[in-house]
């Protein structure tokens, strides 16, 4: 059969074809056509070659991709997929190759405005896509700022700001089961917490052949549907684990005549693989990159010079001798000393060592019939590490943890790790571990759930108390119900601020009026609510106070780490998202918290905010390039401890960039009865119809009706 392109009133796209590779050939066609910039831009983000047209903004990242090994890493997992999995290598070819026809002569605007022509993608592409995309997703940077927090603190402060931190991402999800739903069949709902981007993060797309027939969102330029989807008889969601599954080491490197070599922890020196490339900046010079990589992987701070030019690096080891140093000539039993080596950090992640990137899960996902089908694709899941749910019409429900953890010392999943000392190498990996439903319903929402031995850092369980304080509050759940799940904006975090805010007394009677009006206040962040604004505003008057006090001063200036490491070392977001655990804290090293929230509350008095929180809690989604025509981007309602997680830098600036990147409802009853909605729409090409169409649904917590009748669909071509 010729392969088919339909479209439903949203412009989401809906493909039937004869095989599965052709199906493959049509997703790729179809997202070329719908979204060529975002894929030109993802291509050279996964190339590290991003700079040579947007400019020296993009230099950082272009470092950080070529130094972890990006593009390499995904050829060599892409020939490993060839050896061990030759079918879904050419179903990935397939797509590849349609994404190159559907760019040829692409009439994108963009490339116009930048002069720019569509790339090729290479087979390897889509992985490199994929690692790119997730390769900072559990936030091993924060181990960077817990070296700093334990250095200029202590350890013990670490705890204090353990948060779902600023450089992670998250996701709410539910599973209803049958005896919970109005239907008898299970319902499964929830939505990805991600940065709004503009095209939108996921694609709503509908895939037909033989073999399978799904519904869901699909990453684009990714071939399939990994993270959420419904065949009709089996549903499937996944959350972010919040696992541990990327170290850092601190490296020892030397220059000899050959090149480079490292001290390993057998205390001999070995060769590390070391060369040099050039990066291309618009309307720059180039930039010179050197690679280095270790036995342990590749060097991402620092080189044999140390970091910034300082031999023993940022907060060398504490100050502490290394019991492993003792009898090395060429090691000081005092590595602080000058004559100490340089300190590199190096970057040892899964899929460098394992040379799979878990995409031979994505066939086996689109051919699932039940429960049992999703959980051994599953199986072969390698990274991001997720928490998983799935239902299927025969009752089947499945909730377990996906995703490839190593086993090695615990040290390792907190700190920045020494690579010439023992101990610290992986030796297996972690048995995913599995959970049930309690009365009838499953919650994740990066809480500390079946996860947790596989972590260090949770979200706060706000998110996950409340959703399954709200399914407990009624015997039985639809589909259509699932809505006021996700558009709830209770904020339970605010209560240690409010809490400290009772306790005052002698204030100025306008201090005294606002503190009086948000004891009245129904902890709802309502873009509309007036008192949503003044306790934001109060909050962010107290995280600039805190995070300004002398205590924490050390922690003002970031070590000399690269740039894309920066948001995690940023002390006002630390306090920002940690402030629930520094008001609570016995104490806080000598801050008088009560005194910085009186004077933050006679300040905000003084000058309170003159509207509502949909003011200055405003969406603002990331784009490569700023549009030709500016948008009024809307008020929005929730924050970032609300089901409703709309998040902004407490502190810093209320503008929202982190979101739900989409929303879904998975009804096992019957699939037509399913929902979903993205922020902006199915398009990425500005001007088109179907560019934001789906945003005053999304800001109003509505969702697109899931159409799988061909009947009802416009057909748009055949290819």
């Amino acid at each position: 059969m010729a392969t088919e392109i339909y479209r439903d009133a949203w412009g989401i796209p809906h493909l039937r074809a004869g095989s599965a590779a052709e199906l493959a050939h049509a997703q790729g066609l179809v997202t070329a056509r719908d979204r060529a910039w975002q894929l030109e831009i993802e291509r050279h983000r996964a190339q590290g070659t991003s700079a040579s047209f947007l400019g020296g903004s993009a230099l950082a990242w272009d470092r950080f991709a070529r130094q972890a090994r990006v593009d390499d890493t995904a050829r060599r997992c892409f020939a490993d997929l060839e050896r061990r999995d030759p079918g879904t290598a050419r179903w990935v070819r397939a797509y590849v190759d349609g994404v190159n026809e559907g760019l040829s002569g692409s009439a994108a605007p963009e490339f116009a405005r930048t002069g720019l022509t569509p790339g090729r993608w290479e087979p390897w592409t889509p992985l490199g896509v994929w690692l790119a995309t997730h390769i900072l997703f559990a936030g091993f940077p924060a181990k960077l700022w817990r070296e700093q927090v334990a250095v200029h603190l202590d350890a013990d402060a670490i705890g204090l700001f353990a948060t779902d931190g600023p450089g992670t991402s998250g996701s709410n999800g539910w599973l209803v089961g049958g005896e919970r739903t109005v239907t008898g069949e299970a319902v499964i709902a929830g939505d990805p917490h991600r940065w709004i981007e503009d095209p939108g993060v996921y694609q709503q797309i509908h895939l037909s052949c033989p073999e399978f027939d799904v519904v869901g969102l699909a990453v684009p330029g990714v071939p399939g549907i990994a993270h959420f989807g419904h065949t009709g008889t089996v549903a499937w969601a996944i959350t972010n684990a919040m696992a541990d599954y990327q170290d850092l080491y601190r490296e020892r490197l030397r220059r000899t005549g050959a090149g480079v070599e490292a001290l390993g922890p057998d205390g001999v020196w070995r060769r590390a693989s070391r060369h040099t490339e050039t990066v291309e900046v618009a309307g720059e010079e180039p930039a010179e990159v050197e690679i280095i990589e270790t036995d342990r992987g590749p060097v991402i701070i620092g080189g044999p010079e140390g970091i910034d030019g300082d031999p023993a690096g940022p907060a060398y080891d504490g100050g502490q001798a290394d019991p492993a140093d003792a009898g090395d000539p060429d090691v000081p039993a005092d590595p602080t000393t000058p004559l100490a080596p340089p300190v590199a950090i190096s970057l040892r992640y899964p899929p460098r060592v394992t040379g799979d990137l878990g995409f031979g899960a994505l066939l086996p996902l689109l051919r699932a019939r039940r429960v049992a089908d999703v959980d051994r694709a599953f199986d072969r899941w390698a990274e991001p590490v997720n928490v998983v749910q799935a239902a299927d019409t025969e009752g089947g429900v499945l909730h377990r943890v996906a995703g490839r953890v190593p086993v090695r010392a615990e040290a390792n999943s907190s700190r920045v790790v020494p690579a010439w000392q023992p101990g610290h190498e992986w030796r297996d990996w972690h048995v995913p571990p599995r959970a049930g439903l309690t009365d009838g319903v499953a919650v994740m929402a990066n809480q500390r759930g079946p996860a947790e031995p596989l972590g260090v850092e949770f979200a706060p369980p706000h998110r996950a108390d409340r959703i399954a304080a709200l399914l407990a509050g009624k015997e039985r759940w639809s589909a259509a119900d699932m809505p006021t799940l996700h558009t709830d904006t209770h904020l339970a975090s605010a209560s240690p601020l409010l809490d400290h805010l009772d306790a005052l007394d002698d204030l100025t009677p306008e201090a005294a009026a606002l503190r009086d009006r948000l004891r009245g206040w129904d902890r709802r962040m309502d873009a509309g609510s007036a008192d949503a604004a003044l306790y934001a505003a109060v909050r962010g008057a107290v995280v600039r106070r805190l995070a300004a006090h002398p205590a924490f001063a050390a922690l003002t200036t970031p070590p000399a780490y690269p740039e894309v490491f920066q948001p995690w070392l940023a002390l006002v977001p630390r306090v920002g998202f940690a402030l629930e655990h520094l008001l609570r804290a016995e104490d806080l090293y000598g801050i008088d918290r009560p005194a910085a929230v009186r004077a933050a509350v006679e300040d905000v008095a003084l000058r309170p905010p003159a509207g509502v929180w949909g003011d200055t809690h405003r969406l603002a989604p990331w784009r490569a390039l700023e549009p030709e025509q500016p948008y009024d981007e809307p008020g929005l309602s929730g924050d970032h401890d609300c089901v409703l997680c709309t998040s902004g830098v407490p502190g810093l600036t209320d503008r929202a960039a982190r979101g739900p990147a989409a929303r879904y409802v998975w009804d096992l009853a019957r699939r037509e009865d399913s929902r979903w909605v993205v922020p902006l729409g199915a398009s990425g090409v500005p001007g088109s119809p179907h560019h934001r169409d789906q945003l005053p649904l999304w800001l109003a917590g509505d969702l697109v009706p899931v159409v799988t009748d061909w009947a009802r669909l416009k057909k748009e071509t055949d290819v």
